[in-house]
């Protein structure tokens, strides 16, 4: 079989050719696409300092955390996005066809995204009219935990033991939703004998609450008989603590308790049930 083959001189031909073309290619569009990449390199750095800058306005205007961010990312998005406009125009591009191919495209890709643009438009109301804000608990959809962060399409949780739940928004928007805020109502109970002079076992709760440092004095703990048992007085002892010293307290309030009842005498007597034995003829 014979193999045809090109001239030598006619591949330096065409090599010379396509040499010409690049140059003059990168004579005509080099500048253009050399002042299109600084364009968007200052948008990039004066989309950062116009971020900086509305953060630290709205710091001193006292607004809520996750509204900041949202209005700082608004902001250097938006700057970005002039200056890719200012760009593409640099380059020549007619804007009006690229605008109606991407409405277009933005059609279907919504079709394909219904899950995140939910997210998106729960993530907005979330944070617009603030059901619950960062550092405070929450229980919602059989989830509890301190709000770490809102972001447009999620929101996380933390948990005292240290572990994360991330939370899609479409999930929260609609659902009956706990906040306790940033601090939470301990709920202990004590019972004693019906023998104890209840004004001293009172007196006790209310003296072990205002001598620990985790508990809080506004609002005011309560103190209080709730149930009279079977065999018991019930005490309910409800104080307030700080988010991050709900479980220390727990113990350590119930440690007091139970050795100052020990050492004031006052009787915490066991679960009793009196068995009698009928006769029968």
């Amino acid at each position: 079989m014979a193999i045809e083959t090109i001239p030598l001189s006619g591949q330096l031909n065409a090599l010379n050719q396509a040499q010409g073309k690049l140059i003059d290619l990168s004579i005509e569009f080099g500048p253009r696409l050399l002042a299109a990449a600084l364009i968007l390199g200052v948008g990039y750095y004066v989309g950062r300092w116009v971020g900086r800058m509305l953060d630290k306005m709205l710091t001193r205007m006292s607004m809520d955390i996750t509204i900041r961010q949202l209005l700082v990312r608004i902001a250097r998005m938006l700057v970005l996005i002039l200056f890719l406009i200012m760009a593409l125009q640099n380059l020549g591009v007619d804007l009006l066809p690229l605008i109606a191919g991407l409405g277009v495209a933005g059609a279907g890709i919504a079709l394909a995204m219904q899950g995140v643009l939910s997210n998106l438009a729960a993530g907005l109301t979330i944070i617009f009219t603030r059901p619950y804000r960062v550092n405070e608990y929450i229980s919602i959809v059989k989830e509890e935990g301190l709000v770490e962060s809102i972001t447009l399409f999620n929101t996380t949780l933390s948990h005292l033991d240290l572990s994360k739940v991330i939370i899609p928004n479409r999930k929260i928007v609609g659902e009956i939703l706990h906040n306790y805020g940033e601090i939470r109502q301990v709920s202990l109970a004590v019972g004693v004998s019906y023998s104890t002079d209840l004004n001293l076992a009172l007196t006790t709760v209310q003296e072990l609450l205002r001598s620990n440092p985790r508990v809080l004095q506004d609002p005011e703990p309560v103190v209080q008989i709730v149930t009279l048992a079977d065999s018991s007085v019930t005490i309910a002892v409800r104080p307030w603590v700080n988010l991050p010293d709900y479980v220390a307290a727990i113990g350590e309030l119930n440690q007091a308790l139970l050795e100052t009842f020990r050492q004031r005498g006052i009787s915490i007597p066991c679960p009793q049930r009196e068995v009698r034995l009928v006769e029968r003829s």
